[in-house]
């Protein structure tokens, strides 16, 4: 918590140790290590980091960190656009809780990855981008794709909204300052994006000392411990008045602690979309899940229970999570948990909040010590909404096109539920679709990206998903998404498991269906009709396409199946209107947004 956050704090100096520790003492006999030049040792620290994966697009000014990085332990993945190789990174390190790293050459190669890594440093991932920049002996001289801090937008080499820490890395001896920072980002609570932009000065250099890098290997930065009188004050307010707690993405990593907390406390639980999972979505204290493609009758439940007051685990609380809705605030506002203490009171700045700064398995395993072993209070509730009880049609349909929530209750017989494949929701309808009707039972099994929500981001972000978790990766995106950014081809060339499920409905439809809901004409959202299935052949992957919907069924099972990259077309019904469509809109209009 704070007290124990600022105790064990300090600067990467002190908390780190130093590389002079690992030189040789004065008068050894052993012989000097080899000199390493800077992409060489630039790699090392990667290594020595834990970095297993780097993703990115190769160009002249990289080249000789792309060598060196080529023949180490890490996993070289030349992808075919920087955007989609920041968003690899990115699902990358989320999947594997590691350091991912994006590399680009000079000009365009940089500027590509910057949607990527936004997305990333929303997310709260931990990707490195490692940049070419123009030498010294070609600056001003009119070289191609100049990349200096004259010639960049302003904050690409700084560190501020976009980078946690950026550095323009040009001598041998800056290396070490640097390599101490990307370590304590590396290793500290929440999410870490940097940017080291490199000289091909620097890369062809030498005099970097091997053994000195290998200290970094040493490097360790526990989470701090909760704290005992603030868990006390806590547990008595849980067991004098009635509560909810409401879970975010940020506690997936304590969803044992999360799960004895709520059979000690009989309190009703809600979800944020990217928290699906940590609390199992049958569990009889699960309410529903809020914000965009929310399902269940959360606000009702809420007015005829009448909770004092929320704990929040985890989440912004952003529009996403609760589309700023009223109804799900209680009259004593909330307690809210989280590392980043810029997450309290942001969405609701006007409702009283208790901001706990902790990490929350810390939090959690200081409260559940100081609460009683089980619970006799009973959470009433309503029961979340099957699929059919959403209002979504459940008879047979017509041969075509296929209804999406008929899609949906497939992806939930066969992938959720007959696999342990992990499901990516792209931005648009795919991602309302997917939160309304799918459920889940394990946390990390759901990606979604509700706040960000950049397009590509999980067309692309399948192939760092399947190749850091090592099992079966399943994105189901829009025909927009896959034709704006997509690596199939990428996956194709490490025979990477990925599967995408290809909403294909002709047309932008969230943005068509979000116009209608206003009650306007619409306008140049049609998309020419694309065969998804014969793309993939073209690229070597395998193609799968679907107009019935009794072919859904077989069709996910051989995608399941095969080792090969698959992808499935789906041609679907674009009159069935996606859940939370007219929500979000009628949110847009309350709090003054734009569409």
């Amino acid at each position: 918590m704070t007290r124990a956050l600022e105790a064990s704090g300090g600067s990467a100096a002190q908390i780190l140790p130093t590389w002079e520790s690992a030189t040789e003492p004065s008068g050894s006999k052993n012989p000097r290590p080899e000199l390493l030049n800077g992409a060489q040792a630039l790699v090392d620290v990667l290594v020595h980091l834990g970095v297993e994966h780097a993703f990115g697009v190769m160009g002249g000014g990289i080249a000789p960190f792309c060598r060196s990085l080529a023949s180490s332990s890490i996993n070289y993945v030349h992808t075919r656009h920087e955007s989609g190789a920041a968003f690899a990174a990115l699902e990358a390190s989320l999947a594997s809780n590691r350091v991912a790293v994006v590399f680009t050459t000079t000009g365009p190669g940089l500027t590509n990855a910057l949607t990527g890594l936004a997305a990333a440093r929303n997310e709260d991932a931990k990707v490195l981008l490692i940049s070419a920049g123009t030498g010294s002996r070609q600056r001003g001289r009119l070289p191609c794709q100049e990349t200096t801090a004259a010639t960049l937008p302003v904050g690409l080499l700084v560190s501020g909204s976009l980078f946690h820490y950026a550095v323009d890395l040009e001598h041998a001896a800056e290396l070490d300052v640097v390599a101490r920072e990307l370590a304590a980002g590396a290793h500290g609570l929440g999410g870490f994006v940097a940017h080291v932009c490199v000289s091909m000065d620097f890369l062809t250099n030498r005099g970097h000392r091997q053994d000195a890098i290998r200290s970094l290997g040493a490097i360790r930065r526990n989470p701090p411990k909760g704290d005992a009188a603030t868990a006390r004050d806590i547990a008595r307010r849980m067991v004098s008045e009635p509560f909810f707690v409401w879970l975010g993405f940020g506690a997936r990593r304590s969803a044992a602690a999360v799960r004895e907390l709520v059979a000690r406390t009989g309190a009703p639980v809600i979800s944020s979309p990217r928290g699906k999972g940590v609390l199992p979505e049958d569990h009889p204290c699960f309410v529903g899940v809020t914000g965009l493609g929310g399902y269940g009758d959360i606000e009702s439940t809420f007015a005829r229970v009448r909770p004092s007051w929320g704990l929040v685990l985890g989440s912004r609380l952003g529009e996403g999570t609760s589309l700023w809705s009223r109804g799900l605030i209680p009259r004593s506002g909330l307690v809210h948990v989280d590392h980043d203490p810029s997450a309290f009171g942001a969405a609701y700045p006007d409702v009283p909040t208790e901001g706990i700064q902790s990490e929350i398995g810390s939090f959690l395993d200081a409260l559940i010590p100081e609460l009683p072993p089980t619970s006799e209070r009973r959470s009433p509730r309503a029961r979340p909404a099957s699929l059919v009880e959403t209002g979504l049609s459940s008879g047979p349909g017509s041969n075509a096109p296929v209804r999406p929530s008929a899609l949906m209750r497939a992806v939930q017989r066969i992938v959720v539920e007959g696999s342990d494949a992990t499901v990516m929701a792209e931005s648009g309808n795919s991602f309302m679709w997917t939160t309304h009707c799918l459920r889940f039972r394990e946390p990390g099994r759901y990606r979604v990206s509700t706040s960000y929500g950049s397009m590509g981001h999980m067309a692309t972000g399948v192939l760092g998903a399947a190749m850091a978790s090592g099992k079966k990766a399943v994105a189901i995106v829009g025909d927009g998404a896959m034709l704006m950014l997509s690596e199939v081809n990428t996956a194709v060339r490490h025979r990477t498991p990925a599967v995408w499920i290809v909403l294909n409905d002709a047309c932008y439809g969230m943005v068509e269906q979000g116009i209608r809901s206003l009650g306007w004409e619409t306008w140049a959202n049609d998309i020419p009709r694309v065969d998804f299935a014969a793309l993939a052949v073209a690229t070597g992957a395998e193609g799968l396409r679907v107009d019935r919907e009794d072919a859904l069924d077989e069709a996910l099972r051989r995608a399941l199946a095969t080792d090969r990259p698959v992808v499935v077309d789906v041609r679907v019904d674009p009159s069935e209107l996606a859940p939370s469509v007219a929500n979000r809109a009628r949110s847009l209009e309350m709090d003054g947004g734009g569409t």
